[in-house]
């Protein structure tokens, strides 16, 4: 199937579809990335940190599960966006789909390192041969690695939209600033990544510039939500491909 001959109900139903996966990747993200986060790690605190995991291991808990459900809803999305745009070049379409692929199980590591929590929070039987100290150095090690682990995935993150953005501007099927808007946010994903490996002095002041930047993914995601995507017509795609 080409672009040409890409029906308009066929292209609504796609459409439909990456935008269900998509809503399901913008609610739990941010549970995960922001809000679990926020409400459980203290920073450069590790006693308070398990203290407030063991005080409401439930939550934790609830967020471990959610962290493996958003990789999975990221890999559904990065599959039906794939089948969305693989009539507008199908080698672009593939690459896109599989720095997705890539991405997940670094996510789902990163996710794992963090279920280590609430056992060394709640002094598992095997840790009671472990001084507070030692449990506490147990612990900064798995938050590190999963920190370590979120910077590598984000990597991953920036890169898919870079011929996410390209298919967006050649498909026809949205506005074109949109697709530019993406690859601005795959340099801003990856800006934050090398910034961490390699000048990790310079975090704080660059992540008010790397976030506007990141946000370029947003207004692609609402579109898609609420217009969804929308065949040209036949005169102007033929215009298009000529050009």
């Amino acid at each position: 199937m080409t672009v040409e001959n890409f029906t308009e109900t066929d292209l609504r139903r796609r459409s439909r579809i990456a935008a269900f996966w998509y809503l399901l990747l913008t609610v739990t993200g941010p549970f995960v990335l922001i809000y679990i986060p926020s409400r459980f790690i203290v920073a450069g605190d590790v006693a308070s940190t398990l203290a407030r995991i063991a005080s409401a291991p439930a939550l934790f808990q609830i967020g471990i599960v959610v962290g493996f459900a958003s990789s999975i809803c990221y890999l559904l999305t990065g599959l039906a966006l794939y089948d969305l745009f693989k009539p507008v070049n199908k080698a672009m379409a593939r690459t896109m789909a599989a720095l997705v692929a890539v991405s997940v199980p670094i996510g789902f590591v990163g996710t794992l390192f963090l279920a280590a929590l609430p056992r060394l929070a709640g002094g598992a039987g095997f840790l009671q041969a472990l001084a507070p100290a030692q449990v506490h150095s147990l612990s900064a090690a798995f938050l590190d690695m999963q920190l370590l682990a979120g910077f590598a995935a984000q990597i991953f993150w920036g890169l898919w939209l870079l011929p996410l953005g390209i298919l967006v501007i050649r498909s026809g099927f949205f506005p074109k600033l949109l697709g530019v808007l993406q690859v601005i946010a795959c340099f801003g994903y990856l800006a934050a990544s090398l910034i961490f490996f390699l000048l990790p002095s310079a975090v704080s002041w660059t992540t008010p510039f790397i976030t506007a930047m990141e946000l370029g993914e947003l207004p692609f995601i609402l579109w898609l939500l609420i217009a969804g995507a929308r065949a040209k017509p036949a005169r102007q795609a033929s215009a298009a491909g000529a050009a």
